[in-house]
Parts: C-alpha cells; sequence; structure tokens
C-alpha cells in the first residue's frame, strides 16, 4: 500500500512519525510525501524541506506566497502522479487542503484523510464544511472535537495525542539536570517566524527573574531545523540558556524544570505530561493578532486548559 503524506511544521512531522510506526506494525506500507526528520526516520524522503513550510500569520506567510503556490502544485501533481491508496495531509490546512483540492481537481475519486481536526469549537466553524470538500475523514487529537464533523460531511475518529504515549524521564535521566538553583525552560517555539518574536519577551522576562533570583538556570530545548537562530537570538540574554538537541536531555530538562516559559502549542502537553509548571505566550505581528481576536470564539488558547476545561495554565497572547 501506498501513502502520500504532508507534514508542513514539527508538530505535524511528530505526529506523521508517530502514525508512520503505528501504520507499519499493521500493514506492508510505502511512504511518499513532505516530512521533517521525525518522518524521515520512519523512512519517508522528503519531497522538498519541510522547513520550507513553517511560517505562522497571515502577514509572515505574504513574503513566501508565490514559493509555496510553486509547492502546493508540485506536491499535488506528485500526489496525482503516484495513485495512493489514501492522501493524508497532516495539521498545517493552509498547505495541506491546497494540496487536497488540487489533487481532488485531477483526481475526484482521490481518497484524502486530515490529521488534527479543523479547531472549529474556536474559530472560523465555516471550515469544517470548506474542508469536507476536499477531505474523506478526519483524525481528532481531542476527545470532543468528532461530534462537529460529521454535520460537515466527513466521518472522524478520536485517535488521542501521540504525547501521551511518548517516554518521561528515567530515574537516572531526571538527575542530569539537577542543580542548587531554580531552572526554568524556556522554549520560545519551533517555527523561525515565532521564535523570532517570541524571544525577546522570553529574553525580557529573565531579566526581570534574574533581578530577584541572580543564580536562576535556563535550559532551552529546540530542534536542529532552528538551533542556529535561537543560538543568535540568545546570545543577548541576561541569562545564557543551555541548548538542548536530544531527547534524553529534554526529558530530564522537562522533569527538572521548576516552570516552563513556553509558546503556545503541542508543547503545553509535553509539560503536562511532564508535570511542569507553565506559563504560556504567544506573540503575533499587530494585524495578525487583530484577525485572530475578532475570530476567536473561546477565551483561552492554551491546549491543557482546553482538555481539562479549566483555566489552569496562565496565558499572554499578544
Amino acid at each position: 500500500m501506498k501513502l502520500f503524506l504532508v507534514a508542513g511544521e514539527p508538530s505535524g512531522d511528530r505526529l506523521g512519525a508517530a502514525l508512520m510506526a503505528g501504520l507499519k506494525s499493521l500493514t506492508q506500507v510505502e511512504f511518499h510525501g513532505i516530512g521533517g526528520p521525525a518522518m524521515q526516520a520512519q523512512g519517508l524522503v522528503s519531497q522538498f524541506p519541510m522547513a520550507e513550510l513553517s511560517i505562522m500569520g497571515l502577514v509572515e506567510v505574504l513574503p513566501k506566497y508565490l514559493h509555496l503556490k510553486r509547492r502546493i502544485a508540485e506536491t499535488a501533481q506528485a500526489v496525482t502522479a503516484l495513485g495512493p491508496a489514501a492522501l493524508i495531509t497532516i495539521d498545517s490546512p493552509d498547505f495541506g487542503l491546497r494540496v487536497a483540492r488540487q489533487v481532488r481537481a485531477a483526481n475526484a475519486a482521490q481518497r484524502t484523510i486530515h490529521y488534527v481536526a479543523p479547531s472549529v469549537w474556536a474559530w472560523r466553524p465555516h471550515r469544517a464544511a470548506k474542508m469536507a470538500q476536499v477531505i474523506d475523514h478526519v483524525l481528532a487529537l481531542l476527545p470532543f472535537e468528532p461530534p462537529y464533523m460529521p454535520a460537515a460531511g466527513m466521518t472522524c475518529d478520536f485517535v488521542g495525542h501521540p504525547v501521551v504515549a511518548e517516554p518521561q524521564a528515567t530515574e537516572p535521566e531526571r538527575h542530569l539536570m539537577d542543580g542548587p538553583h531554580p531552572l526554568i525552560l524556556a522554549l520560545p517555539g519551533s517555527r523561525r517566524s515565532e521564535v523570532t518574536r517570541l524571544a525577546p519577551v522570553i529574553g525580557q522576562t529573565l531579566a526581570l527573574i534574574k533581578a530577584r533570583h541572580p543564580q536562576v538556570r535556563v535550559a532551552l530545548p529546540t530542534g536542529p531545523h532552528i538551533a542556529g537562530l535561537v543560538r543568535d537570538l540568545t546570545r543577548d540574554w541576561p541569562v545564557q540558556p543551555q541548548i538542548i538537541e536530544d531527547a534524553v536531555t529534554k526529558r530530564a530538562a522537562f522533569a527538572a524544570a521548576d516552570v516552563a516559559l513556553a509558546a503556545s502549542g503541542t508543547v503545553s502537553l509535553e509539560l503536562a505530561a511532564a508535570g511542569t509548571p507553565m506559563v504560556i505566550a504567544y506573540d503575533m505581528h499587530p494585524l495578525t493578532l487583530w484577525l485572530t481576536q475578532r475570530a476567536l470564539r473561546i477565551d483561552t488558547v492554551t491546549l491543557v486548559n482546553l482538555v481539562s476545561e479549566t483555566r489552569v495554565v496562565p496565558e499572554f497572547i499578544g
């Protein structure tokens, strides 16, 4: 069986890798598509670097529009030429659903699956009906999402989030980040655009913390695709962070941290699984923020708050 998978950012890459691992345990499958390091480790040869797609925000996308448009067309052509059993788009709907639309225009019978339900309960509820024009089935991460999909014309299964199955720090690993002073996790995001905007804000916050706790330590887990950028952006921080790129030390840091300053996203679920207290933040372009605030139907964007039906995690969106 041939499958074509399309992921557009690191969180989708991790979802795709978990999906690939599960599928390989069930059947003989051949993977094609676009993905990052995690999916490539499962055997995917990416059609082009996934990092080209990791852009967040309307204003941030505009300079890349023509390039992204070409990539959409190239990807759709590759899907049509392959004729897979299914096209599976993973999150990143702005890219993936445009690919699906072009694929369906070329082959109306192509089976399509979207992994990560659109957050129609949060904003732009019409998106589900629009998605149903090109998507047959949805795989939902959150338990309250499936009822929203059939009304729009798509079947849906709740599959949960693979973060709950990811390994936590072992007892020996827990001591790798031990130290006499408080440890703060800095997590400015996984996309270049969000790291560029949020890293200075976290740096300013650390200056305030250091004034009260001069010996505070900072750890910053990140991916190899943005590690260089992270080093550049943190060079002037009042506390130089320990940059972490490996999974073992990341688990140790999550277990040892006293608190995390984190970008909004899947990482809040990882922190919750590790039992790490957190403060969530996100810094958008003013126009993107204005458009988002006008469309939002909920008073929190933090996944831990949504899943727990509480507002236990403080968030600062601006």
